[in-house]
């Protein structure tokens, strides 16, 4: 099991004993931190860049709870017309908007399939890519 130990660290490097070197480790379960749904949670991957404006890259995990109602602003994951897309909702005007000025927002129209899977809750920064096998 991976350890925790809960200070805040710093991106700087210095030659100097680690400051986390006084505190004692503690077990991490990521679920725990990161989910709070866990029986309504799933995790996709993101493709494209269309939602770099909020900080969400190709490639990025994609925490996504089926437990939150989506409201105005929020980020989801929605199934528009048989593909899964991630845009941010703006229910009250039917506009599904990326986060990027390359895409226009899509306004949704009584003849799109539409259905919301799920609003993003986390989105976790991948700097390599996942192993493709266990």
């Amino acid at each position: 099991m991976l350890k925790f130990i809960p200070i805040a660290a710093q991106a700087g490097i210095s030659g100097f004993e680690s400051p986390a070197a006084q505190y004692k480790e503690s077990g991490l379960d990521l679920d725990a931190m990161l989910i709070d749904h866990p029986s309504a949670t799933y995790i996709g991957l993101a493709q494209g860049e269309s939602m770099v404006g909020v900080g969400i890259y190709d490639n990025d995990l994609l925490i996504v709870s089926r437990a939150e109602t989506a409201r105005k602003g929020d980020v989801i994951v929605a199934n528009l017309n048989g593909e899964f897309v991630c845009k941010i909702i703006d229910p009250d005007r039917r506009l599904l908007i990326s986060a990027s000025d390359a895409h226009v927002p899509h306004y949704v129209t009584d003849d799109d399939t539409f259905e919301i899977e799920g609003v993003v809750i986390r989105s976790v920064r991948l700097h390599r890519p996942l192993l493709t096998s266990r």
